[in-house]
């Protein structure tokens, strides 16, 4: 039995020219800067995108009967594509270097030594390469699964069921095994590096804090994040360097992931520990939302403690292992059902505290943290006793209330940074502030957000596909390039990676800084006792100390 082989088939022209020009395009700033590794994956999606759409031009082209090229007028056409696609690769290839350095110096960071040409080259072919492959095994078993539909239906509805049934395929095989294998194995992974006890993580000796020895929440199952999250927290005599005022050492409780089985589980842990350490006689507390990981910027809370002076109790729970980017992108409802249950537990009983005699509540998170806070609750289940207030961070794209508000901001306010109505509910900050002033006095309950404008997990949006984003208008926000253009297809893939590549500082992107949570808490909680020279000097604290470290997101 011979086994006969189809030729491969060449790569369409009108293919190679249309995806050189997106290319081309890819090699544009997009939000943040990006790595040589980012960059060729970006022009390598992009590529097979604009590939992509030029075998479908040439599709419908042949299908209405057009007419053909000649043979020879097709080899020199050929001949003059090859030499425009290398010319044109070769020229955005090297002026992308002057592009990413025209952003960081936006961001106020060094120029970088140049990209590598070659190295982006042979990513972005890899990354095309991998997508022809995809393609083409979708090809072949389009058309088995049509050539033998044939037999039993006309050929019509052999072509539209073999394609739906070929998809359907396709999809569930991505879905249903290789997303499913992607979430757990780096589920598994981070859950071992979250296992980890790192050295300077000592346990607390106080029997009052979480994670002694009388703590109803031990410190091995606390997790590498609330782990890291409790051994920082300062002291009474940090705060007494900036006031008179009395001090005292804040409340901080977290619940990791193996504490308990269930989330009503560890939300019932959580609220036996605050009422043991004394939470509820606090002035302020705040229900903190993890990002992905089960990380808390250290930079979000600790300015809160600063301000009041330690009369603070923090509570947050653990739902996850994975980075919030992956979440985000793959399954977006991970850790609802435990910001659910852990509000839920700690809203009852606080709400049945007398309202002269309970903390002041807040809610809290940093981007997927942001939007699993927003889902933690229900307005209509609280508006008879509501909340003092929430403060969401970096809010991801897919957080609806954000997206609601956005769009019916005042229409001469900027999509990066709305005014929404009079501002006495709702107020948006950024790097300059904003929270401070509104048309009407803040009311009793105040929603905030902070935003920096070039925070692509915040403004990346899918319709870039096939439409400009309004933040893209002018005027734009001042930590965005001004040679940023949108172009179709080209400007979402340049987003989505974006929002993996981390390579923005502290102050832009999605790296949020000290002093800009300081200004943000500042403003929604309206501490007393500070005079401004004291409030001036706590910022520049907050400016100049160094609060990174560790996995974000």
């Amino acid at each position: 039995m011979r086994i006969k082989f189809r030729k491969i088939r060449p790569l369409s022209t009108t293919g190679l020219i249309a995806g050189t020009f997106f290319f081309a395009l890819s090699m544009t700033p997009g939000l943040v800067p990006r790595t040589d590794l980012f960059q060729g994956i970006v022009s390598g999606l992009s590529f097979a995108a604009g590939y992509g759409i030029g075998v479908l031009i040439i599709w419908i082209w042949m299908y209405l009967g057009l007419p053909k090229m000649t043979t020879n007028i097709k080899k020199y056409a050929q001949i003059g594509a090859a030499s425009v696609c290398v010319v044109t690769g070769i020229i955005f290839l090297r002026q992308a270097n002057g592009w990413q350095n025209e952003l960081r110096a936006i961001m106020e960071m060094e120029p970088a030594p140049g990209m590598q040409p070659l190295t982006i080259a042979l990513v972005a072919a890899l990354v095309f390469l991998v997508i022809m492959v995809l393609t083409r095994l979708f090809r072949f078993i389009s058309r088995a699964i049509i050539s033998r539909l044939k037999r039993y239906v006309p050929e019509p509805i052999s072509y539209l069921t073999g394609l739906i049934v070929s998809f359907i395929l396709f999809w569930s095989v991505l879905d249903g095994v290789f997303f499913s294998v992607l979430l757990r194995s780096a589920d598994s992974a981070y859950e071992q590096i979250d296992d980890l006890i790192e050295p300077e993580a000592e346990q607390p000796a106080d029997p009052m804090l979480t994670g002694s020895s009388e703590s109803l929440l031990s410190w091995e199952k606390m997790g590498r994040q609330g782990r890291r999250f409790l051994s920082t927290a300062p002291s009474s005599a940090a705060f007494a360097m900036f006031t008179d005022e009395e001090v005292m050492d804040p409340i901080r409780v977290y619940v990791g992931m193996s504490a308990a089985e269930t989330a009503e589980e560890k939300a019932a842990l959580a609220l036996q520990e605050l009422v043991r350490t004394g939470a509820f006689e606090r002035s302020l507390m705040v229900i903190v939302t993890p990002t992905g990981t089960g990380w808390i910027d250290p930079a979000s809370v600790l300015p809160l403690e600063y301000l009041h002076r330690g009369d603070v109790a923090t509570v947050a729970a653990q739902y996850s292992y994975l980075p919030s980017a992956l979440s985000l992108l793959v399954e977006e409802e991970y850790g609802v059902e435990m910001a659910r249950a852990l509000f839920r537990e700690i809203y009852d009983y606080w709400s049945s505290l007398p309202s002269g005699e309970r903390p002041q509540l807040y809610l809290h998170g940093l981007s997927l943290g942001a939007l699993n806070s927003d889902r933690s609750f229900d307005l209509y289940d609280i508006v008879n006793d509501p909340v003092n207030g929430a403060f969401w961070v970096g809010p991801p794209f897919r957080k609806q209330s954000w997206q609601t508000i956005t769009a019916n901001r005042q229409p001469d306010s900027p999509a990066w940074l709305p005014r929404f109505r009079d501002g006495s509910v709702v107020r948006f900050a950024n790097q300059h502030g904003g929270l401070e002033t509104g048309e009407a006095p803040w009311g009793n309950y105040r929603m905030a957000y902070l935003q920096y404008a070039s925070d692509p997990i915040t403004f990346f949006d899918p319709r870039s596909f096939f439409r400009q984003p309004e933040w893209m208008n002018h005027p734009r926000g001042h930590d965005v390039s001004p040679e940023l253009r949108w172009y179709p297809v080209v400007t979402m893939v340049q987003l989505a990676l974006d929002m993996a590549s981390g390579t923005a500082p502290r102050g832009y992107g999605h790296e949020y800084a000290a002093e800009h949570y300081f200004d943000s808490w500042l403003a929604l909680t309206e501490p007393s006792g500070w005079s401004p020279e004291e409030l001036t000097q706590l910022r520049e604290y907050f400016s100049n100390v160094d609060l990174s470290g560790g996995p974000q997101n």
